[in-house]
């Protein structure tokens, strides 16, 4: 990458309790900065010429703060997290008409065959998403969060639009499927960039007292664009006929991808880069050392064990999400025989719980810690996961509700605490790239193939209390990483200043 322009710096010093306050600012010809940083310094001599001062946002500097303008901050997270919302109303939509899906691309038949087919080409999407990390987290931390944010929103809008392109299973045969795993692809090579990005960009531009408030928001936008996708595909549902919807009201939902990806982009192009990373790129000028690229072998030998806990904490967090918000509403309709209208309705309702709950418990992750509301899924979890999934198998709607509203507010206790908790594992100049490499293989090897997993372990043992043992194992594992994590609640981001707002 090329040099940045070095900018020329003037100091306004100001007394302060014997001291001098310097404030760095630049020229009055460049962009204001979004962040101020500020120093402490003895006061120099009267007599001489004084020293010309140095910039005060150091990452490393003990007495550097970076003072972040509350306006900056809700204006990236707001941006951060409709991105996020649209990106996961385009990902969610293929869960949510799966059933319908399996018919329009794979031959007829054996119905659980052809829902294994079809979270077949969903789980595959997942296995990509590794490579996608690998590209784009790199990239993220050379070039900059806000760059590789727009370029996954572009790619998928357009993955999701193609599918509502493709021709049916009768239509053109085999090539049916196949363009569909090739959108998929796409959709997962894109979304490999997209959480640790956008989780990566609200940490960095939060104050360290409220990064769990404002990283709590993340989560909120996809969960507005699950109930987007759900409720979209519930009003469908309940308006059209079967054949009507196999012949081509199916495509509806991923056909809104292209406007919806538009505005997502003008979005993310109007955000600035956060004060962390533009610190860490300006010292790096200064620093010829560390002007060499840092390699992948680096973002991950160099960081394993962070890699490790990050991988436990995904694997928890994504087995109940995926489990809950993907999955159950197939197991209402294939193993249960619930209404499908109705099956979709009760999760709506659930993630509009959940949302409710969502900045309280991130706000409360600031006040408590986040591992001991971590702590607290998990072990509800372990020991609810059982009882909940008797009550969903009952089969009236307040006992499916009950069932599905406790394991909703237990899986708030990861999604309000994980956006503010993962980018504090590592430090600033590899976090984009090893949170994207340890997030996405933990979701690619779990989390997405979670649905996959769980439908084939029903098939084989006939034991329709497989979702419940799964999300127990899951808890187990997550129990663990809790138990190494150190707590990050209030603490500044590894390699960055405190920041505080102004």
């Amino acid at each position: 990458m090329a040099d940045a322009p070095k900018v020329a710096f003037r100091a306004a010093p100001v007394s302060v309790g014997g001291s001098v306050l310097v404030v760095d600012r630049k020229r009055a010809s460049e962009p204001l900065p979004s962040a101020t940083s500020v120093a402490l310094r003895k006061p120099e001599p009267a007599r001489g010429p004084r020293p010309r001062p140095q910039h005060a946002a150091a990452p490393d500097g003990p007495a550097g703060a970076t003072v972040i303008d509350p306006a900056m901050v809700k204006r990236a997270v707001k941006a951060a997290a409709l991105g996020n919302a649209m990106e996961w109303f385009d990902f969610g939509v293929y869960s949510y008409i799966a059933v319908t899906l399996g018919k329009v691309f794979f031959p007829s038949g054996n119905p659980t065959a052809q829902l294994l087919s079809t979270f077949g080409a969903f789980a595959a999407a997942f296995l990509i998403r590794p490579l996608g990390g690998m590209v784009f987290g790199p990239l993220g931390d050379r070039v900059g969060r806000q760059k590789i944010l727009a370029l996954t929103m572009i790619m998928m809008a357009a993955g999701t639009f193609a599918i509502g392109l493709i021709p049916s299973y009768a239509t053109i045969g085999v090539w049916a499927p196949v363009l569909l795993l090739l959108a998929r692809l796409v959709q997962g090579f894109s979304t490999g960039g997209e959480y640790a990005g956008a989780s990566t960009f609200i940490a960095e531009y939060s104050p360290d007292k409220r990064r769990g408030f404002f990283g709590s928001w993340l989560e909120f936008g996809t969960l507005a664009g699950y109930i987007g996708g759900a409720g979209l595909v519930t009003l469908m549902t309940a308006m059209m006929s079967s054949q009507d919807l196999v012949s081509w009201g199916w495509r509806i939902p991923f056909l809104i991808a292209g406007p919806m990806g538009l505005i997502g982009l003008y979005l993310r192009m109007r955000l600035e880069e956060t004060p962390a990373f533009a610190a860490e790129l300006e010292k790096a000028h200064k620093d010829e050392q560390t002007r060499a690229k840092v390699r992948l072998r680096d973002m991950v030998t160099g960081q394993w064990k962070a890699l490790l806990l990050c991988m436990g904490l995904v694997l928890v967090f994504n087995v109940t999400d995926y489990m809950l918000l993907s999955y159950m509403p197939s197991y209402l309709t294939s193993e249960l025989k619930y209404d499908e209208t109705h099956g979709l309705l009760v999760i709506l309702a659930v993630m509009a719980l959940m949302m409710c709950a969502q900045p309280f418990v991130g706000a409360l992750t600031d006040r408590v810690g986040r591992r001991p509301v971590i702590a607290t899924g998990c072990a509800g979890f372990l020991l609810l996961s059982v009882p909940a999934l008797l009550l969903i198998r009952e089969g009236s709607l307040w006992a499916i509700g009950l069932g599905l509203g406790a394991l909703g507010l237990l899986l708030v206790c990861f999604t309000a605490s994980m956006p503010a908790t993962l980018p504090a594992l590592f430090p600033t100049k590899v976090r984009y790239g090893s949170l994207s490499i340890g997030f996405n293989i933990s979701v690619s090897v779990f989390g997405g193939t979670t649905p996959l997993v769980v439908t084939a372990l029903i098939g084989a043992t006939g034991d329709k209390m497989m979702p419940a043992y799964y999300m127990m194992a899951a808890a187990v594992v997550g129990g663990v990483a809790v138990w190494y994590l150190t707590e990050s609640a209030g603490r500044p981001l590894p390699g960055s200043p405190a920041a505080v707002e102004r």
